[in-house]
């Protein structure tokens, strides 16, 4: 494998100088305040979206149970994806865009943190699991839903600085 080594342009931080995967040592980065917005979109049937906001769903209030989801899942990222360090969350923010002429839902999560890495991954994580709880919650009614267009949105704190997504054009 190549492109071990320390972290740098080209070098992926996660392989040691033999390639093999390694949790990154962060204990002589500095603590900085960090946050990071990703975002994940259930596409669905016109007649999911609607009983989803008119309540009727079987097992629920389901953007409620997705919020709890999607805190959930960004507070334990370190637990299922390897090589992410526990971070100490300072907060989670969660909103639901509903786009009712193309039948989607989109679950923006924003995550904070004054730590020695930043909170890309728990961002991504809470979106994603957001997504498949709406998914979970309406399958019944709807198996032919999506989820897509994960990604990450914006990002600042550390020392890469400030990322934000420009929107894609003739895609």
């Amino acid at each position: 494998m190549g492109g071990a080594g320390k972290s740098g342009a080209g070098n992926l931080s996660h392989l040691d100088d033999s390639g093999r995967a390694r949790m990154v040592d962060v204990s002589d980065k500095e603590t900085t305040a960090r946050a990071a917005v990703a975002q994940a979109t259930v596409s669905m049937r016109k007649s999911t979206l609607e009983l989803i906001l008119a309540g009727g769903v079987k097992k629920g209030d389901v953007l409620a149970v997705a919020q709890v989801a999607g805190i959930m899942a960004a507070k334990k990222t370190s637990e299922i994806i390897p090589m992410c360090h526990p971070i100490a969350i300072t907060a989670v923010d969660m909103e639901f865009k509903v786009d009712e002429a193309a039948s989607t839902i989109t679950a923006v999560v924003t995550v904070r943190t004054r730590d020695r890495t930043g909170v890309e991954m728990e961002a991504l994580t809470g979106a994603t699991a957001a997504a498949l709880t709406i998914y979970d919650m309406c399958k019944a009614v709807d198996r032919d839903m999506t989820i897509g267009d994960v990604k990450l949105l914006f990002k600042e704190g550390g020392k890469s600085g400030t990322y934000e997504r420009k929107e894609e054009r003739d895609r």
